[in-house]
Order: C-alpha cells, then structure tokens, then sequence
C-alpha cells in the first residue's frame, strides 16, 4: 500500500467567454466577387429551370 498518493488538479474553470476578435470590414474586390458570384448562381439556376420546364413532356 502507497504511503502517499497523488491529487489530480483540475485546470481552472473560465470565468468569462473568450473575448472575441472584431471582424475587419471586408474589403471592395471580396464584396465585388460575392456579388458576382451571387448572380452567376441565380443565373444558373434560372438556366436550370428553364431547361426542366423544356423537358416536360406536353400531355
């Protein structure tokens, strides 16, 4: 039998949440891009249901 024994010590619990970092502003070229890649998108899929619209076969 051990003479001694060993406490297991917790790390110390947090007290406030993790300040967050402020985002920086994104800057014009990023936006720019979002746009037209958000348009390209809604391009494609205007595309897409016109091509399913085409498809259907008339009865």
């Amino acid at each position: 039998m051990p003479a001694f024994t060993f406490e297991k010590i917790s790390p110390p619990a947090r007290r406030s949440p993790t300040a967050s970092v402020p985002q920086k502003p994104r800057s014009v070229i990023s936006q720019m891009i979002d746009r037209i890649a958000e348009r390209r998108a809604r391009r494609t899929l205007q595309v897409e249901r016109a091509a399913r619209r085409d498809e259907k076969p008339a009865e």
